[in-house]
């Protein structure tokens, strides 16, 4: 017979348990009650002048989420500046990058003594690209080239999106404790509300965003002009081709806890053996801010560029119109291809010709690469023309107020930021034959099914019933022509059909 447990350890993990479950204690909620505040704080890298960031849950996404707060102890000076706060944060919650993180939600919370900003987040678990290049380095294994390109690539592909929006939205903050990595190697960059924030708010607020400069340790990775010229795109590339130099080395060593000296990032620019790399970096290090190139130049790097493959591109066309095909597509074609038949054959002079058949394909493989692609890891950015953000732009208003608000200070409106993989639509005639009666299904990348019904009237066109679907949030920004094109395909087929 087995001896009993030590009452001790019996002990220490019910405390253990004890404390878990004081940390998934609903401390607060949204006014929707969508939001949920744990416990439990988080640590989101370096986010300058967050007086608390907490794990909360989505309740309709089920997934967990950063919530974040700002605290404005002079309530009066926070009350004149008010809607000022209010559309800064409209324009962030617009930005929207599968390399950045994304702002979901704020709101405004005034009930207390002291004003609070709170804002959603999304949670990046897999910690900082710093923790895991230190965890890389401990085990004495040397960074995978081609995963440095991977990475160079995403960090490149969010600053290009920020830099072309207008005005130009500049971090200032870009550091490898604010660069994020997700379980599936997706880079996302963090901090990007702070430089918006802190600019733009009146002296009078200043007092909770807190000098990015305070952690000496980072300070290598600000140009020698931060500070005394004002902010340009020049800043983050610098700051860029710090985190790019100490991704290959995986890191530069600091003289202690302070700041890391002029020589080791010297050592570390003549420790790099591909002459291409260190030349991409020296660029974007460069002392004159006016030769450093941009973000989206760099993209055509010779270590970067390469001519894309047919089947990236293939995927990449495959994923934009995935919401013309049915959601088991690539499954039920594989199961009807001859896996003896040629998929590509090369002919070669004088020699039989080299063939591929489709048993030489894993088809599992192919699911993880469009898997990859959908989450961004494949970004086509190089060959991507500037998509400039019009900032500020003001959020619709939500269709109905929300009864049972739990802070006192309603929230915005909530755009979907899901797009569509897949739609399917249906038209039938009411009893009366006089209107059509509407029924739409709506496949999101994350799975959810959302299906819709509207009688028809008239009037009603596929450009305004789009657009309506926007408005009131169950459609991305960029659906809006795919689904009103997709629409006026049924409405032809079905009416012409009764015609």
């Amino acid at each position: 017979m087995a001896a009993p447990e030590p009452a001790p350890r019996l002990a220490r993990e019910r405390e253990r348990e004890d404390e878990s479950e004081d940390e998934s204690d609903i401390l607060e909620e949204s006014p929707c009650g969508r939001w949920q505040k744990r416990r439990e704080e988080v640590n989101q890298g370096n986010m300058p002048g967050l007086q608390s960031t907490f794990l909360a849950m989505d309740t309709e996404e089920g997934v967990e989420v950063v919530w974040n707060e700002l605290h404005f102890r002079d309530r009066k000076a926070f009350a004149a500046h008010e809607e000022k706060i209010q559309t800064v944060f409209e324009q962030l919650v617009l930005v929207d990058h599968p390399n950045i993180v994304k702002l979901h939600k704020y709101w405004l919370d005034t009930s207390e003594a002291c004003a609070r900003v709170i804002f959603i987040t999304e949670y990046v678990s897999s910690g900082s690209l710093k923790q895991f290049l230190k965890k890389t380095k401990k085990n004495h294994k040397a960074m995978n080239a081609r995963a440095w390109k991977r990475w160079c690539t995403q960090i490149l592909s969010a600053l290009s999106f920020l830099h072309a929006c207008s005005p130009p939205i500049i971090h200032g903050n870009l550091t490898s404790d604010t660069i994020f990595i997700q379980h599936n190697g997706l880079i996302k960059i963090g901090s990007v509300w702070h430089r918006i924030f802190s600019n733009a708010l009146p002296h009078d607020l200043r007092s909770p965003i807190r000098a990015e400069r305070e952690e000496l340790r980072n300070l290598h990775f600000f140009p020698p002009e931060y500070g005394e010229v004002a902010d340009g795109t020049a800043v983050d590339i610098f700051s860029f081709g710090m985190c790019a130099l100490e991704m290959a080395v995986l890191e530069i060593q600091a003289n202690g806890d302070t700041r890391v000296t002029e020589e080791a990032i010297a050592r570390a620019r003549h420790s790099l053996s591909d002459p291409n790399m260190r030349e991409f970096i020296l660029c974007c290090l460069a002392r004159d801010p006016a030769r450093r190139p941009s973000a989206h130049s760099l993209l055509f790097h010779r270590v970067l560029f390469e001519v894309h493959s047919l089947k990236l591109l293939a995927a990449h066309c495959f994923i934009q119109h995935q919401y013309l095909m049915p959601e088991n597509v690539v499954e039920e074609k594989t199961k009807a291809v001859d896996l003896h038949a040629v998929l590509a054959e090369l002919p070669r002079p004088r020699r039989p010709p080299l063939q591929w058949r489709y048993s030489e394909v894993s088809f599992m493989e192919l699911d993880k690469f469009l898997e990859d692609v959908r989450n961004g890891i494949y970004p086509l950015m190089n060959f991507a023309a500037t998509r400039p953000l019009g900032l500020p732009r003001v959020l619709a208003p939500p269709p109905e107020e929300v009864q049972k608000a739990k802070t006192p200070t309603p929230e915005p409106f909530d755009s979907e930021t899901r797009k569509v993989i897949q739609m399917q639509c249906n038209l039938e005639r009411s009893e009366d034959k006089a209107r059509w009666h509407l029924t739409l299904l709506l496949v999101l990348e994350d799975r959810l099914h959302r299906q819709l019904t509207y009688d028809l009237l008239p009037t009603d066109s596929p450009q305004d019933l789009a657009s309506e679907l926007v408005h009131y949030g169950f459609l991305h920004e960029d659906d809006r022509m795919k689904l009103a094109a997709f629409l006026e395909s049924t409405f032809l087929k079905y009416r012409g059909a009764q015609a």
